[in-house]
């Protein structure tokens, strides 16, 4: 019997190697997805529910398409608005652009950390000893991604096929399916895409960097294509419009899931081709390795930081950029029409606003939570040092703990305070070129008003960090999350206050349509100095952890 036990254990780890990454890969991925379908669900449920108890009337809903359906600067930001005098219309008005971002933004995350993550980290390197090809690892992986992709897909259906069976919403099974197929359909793409930048980049870094700059080079089309009907073609040019044109719970095009699938296939393709070409740990654009050294940035722990996240943050920072410029350029249109009802010019007026500062006082709330990714961002690169072994190296040089992370939480704030800058800075340029009238004083404050939340998160991510290192990805990333959920389900729900103040993006101003409270934004700074340096304690306290 003692034999057989192990003749039964030697065949399990004979054969263990060579699906290992198929195992381990598929059971984080559907976990992850399983929680994010969750997410998806509810947040459409809870719009859907929202919309047909606050707009019951016909009088109601088409006040609503008076104030919103003619918008082009809120159809620029969410796509345009068809048939929101119907529960269904609302919903994937309200829902699909967010969603499918959101979507995107986790299949990068995830074909990264996955891919070129789990080869920065060594792990490939042992299981590519045992009985597979680099090819073979590079399809299970891919594959392993594909069952959280379908468990995100089942996740989210269930949810939003249970919604619809509701009276006040009136969904049938077969559209709740196609709009979750919809919002789906983003992560298909930009996991594939997120996995065939592994293949391209020398780091989990770059390699998402390429990723999100498609996505926002996608996003940035999209919105051009919804500001004016003029330039509807241009949906067909970016993977966002094919999304947007799948017109799901409205007028379903499935047509549109051609591009999405092609593009989903070439890149998965073309990444177990290159799997194969490339060495381990290599990748197919060099990292000059080989070109005469640059010390420069080298001279202390903060300037490897910078140097190590300088392409990062450089994609950031033209992405706001360019985001403010678009912005600032349809604020004019965007404000008139925000303002074309009395209702609202009588509000807005008693603000003493202008209709384009209006509509940047709604807008700049999406550059409050581009910051909030970055802050994110930051905390969970600090996390990578110490996982991938790379803090031991430099602890061990006369550098403490405290001023290692002391510097890279400074250094944090500093690229969060600078991104606000930015954001301000290149809205208003966009809006002085189409004369919309606000002035340079006000939207450099508006700029800095949505810096306190990021601050914050990065506090309480700095203090997770310090006591929890392994579950700071996820309680970063969660708070941030769940601040989203609460502001934009509170837009159109009778939400309690006390939930609401949970939201840090809710104790935000919305400058420059209205004053900003200087009072709140110090009181949520001062609560994200007081993480850090919480964290910085049990920092002290603890031993280095890996993954």
């Amino acid at each position: 019997m003692l034999a057989d036990t192990r003749t039964d254990a030697a065949r399990h780890v004979s054969t263990w190697p060579s699906t290992v990454i198929l195992q381990v890969t598929s059971r984080k991925t559907v976990r992850s997805a399983v929680g994010w379908g969750v997410v998806f669900g509810l947040y459409t449920a809870t719009q859907a529910l929202a919309y047909a108890s606050s707009y019951a009337t016909p009088a109601a809903r088409r006040l609503l398409v008076q104030e919103f359906g003619a918008n082009t600067g809120i159809s620029a930001l969410v796509g345009p608005a068809i048939q929101i005098d119907t529960v269904p219309g609302f919903t994937a008005w309200k829902c699909l652009t967010v969603l499918a971002i959101t979507a995107a933004v986790w299949g990068i995350l995830t074909s990264t950390r996955m891919m070129r993550g789990e080869e920065d980290a060594g792990r490939w390197e042992l299981l590519l000893a045992g009985r597979t090809t680099r090819r073979r690892s590079a399809a299970e992986a891919l594959l392993a991604m594909a069952m959280g992709l379908v468990a995100l897909l089942v996740t989210t259906g269930i949810i939003t096929i249970a919604m619809g069976r509701s009276s006040k919403v009136g969904i049938g099974a077969g559209a709740a399916l196609f709009f979750a197929l919809a919002v789906v359909a983003g992560a298909c793409m930009f996991t594939a895409i997120g996995a065939l930048a592994s293949q391209l980049s020398s780091t989990r870094r770059q390699a998402a960097g390429y990723a999100s700059a498609l996505l926002g080079v996608s996003y940035a089309l999209r919105m051009v294509a919804d500001s004016g009907t003029d330039l509807a073609w241009l949906r067909w040019a970016t993977p966002l419009g094919w999304i947007e044109e799948l017109q799901p719970l409205t007028r379903p095009n499935p047509l549109a899931l051609v591009p999405i699938a092609l593009l989903t296939a070439a890149a998965a393709a073309y990444t177990v081709y290159l799997a194969g070409r490339r060495d381990l740990g290599a990748s197919v654009f060099p990292d000059r390795s080989s070109t005469a050294p640059h010390l420069r940035l080298l001279s202390g722990s903060v300037g490897l930081a910078f140097r190590l996240m300088r392409s990062m943050l450089i994609a950031w920072a033209a992405s706001i950029i360019a985001y403010g410029l678009l912005l600032g350029s349809i604020a004019k249109s965007g404000g008139k029409i925000m303002t074309s009802t009395p209702s609202m010019r009588l509000v807005f007026a008693r603000l003493g606003v202008t209709g384009a500062e209006a509509y940047l006082g709604f807008a700049l709330l999406i550059m409050a939570m581009a910051l909030n990714f970055v802050a994110a961002g930051q905390i969970s690169a600090t996390r990578a040092e110490e996982s991938i072994g790379r803090l031991e190296y430099l602890l061990v040089r006369p550098l403490s703990r405290t001023r290692w992370l002391a510097s890279r939480i400074v250094m944090a704030a500093g690229i969060v305070v600078l991104a606000g800058l930015l954001a301000g800075l290149s809205t208003w340029l966009g809006a002085a070129g189409e004369h919309a009238g606000v002035s340079f004083s006000s939207m450099v404050e508006a700029g800095l008003n949505i810096v306190p939340p990021a601050l914050l998160l990065l506090g309480i991510g700095a203090l997770v960090y310090g006591a929890l290192p392994r579950l700071v990805t996820f309680a970063t990333y969660g708070v941030l999350v769940w601040s989203l959920l609460v502001e934009l389900t509170g837009g159109i729900v009778n939400v309690n206050h006390w939930i609401l103040d949970t939201s840090a993006f809710h104790q935000m101003a919305a400058a420059p349509s209205a004053p900003i409270d200087w009072t709140t934004n110090a009181i949520m700074t001062a609560i994200g100095v007081a993480g850090a340096l919480a964290g910085l304690v049990a920092f002290n306290l603890r031993d280095l952890k890996g993954e």
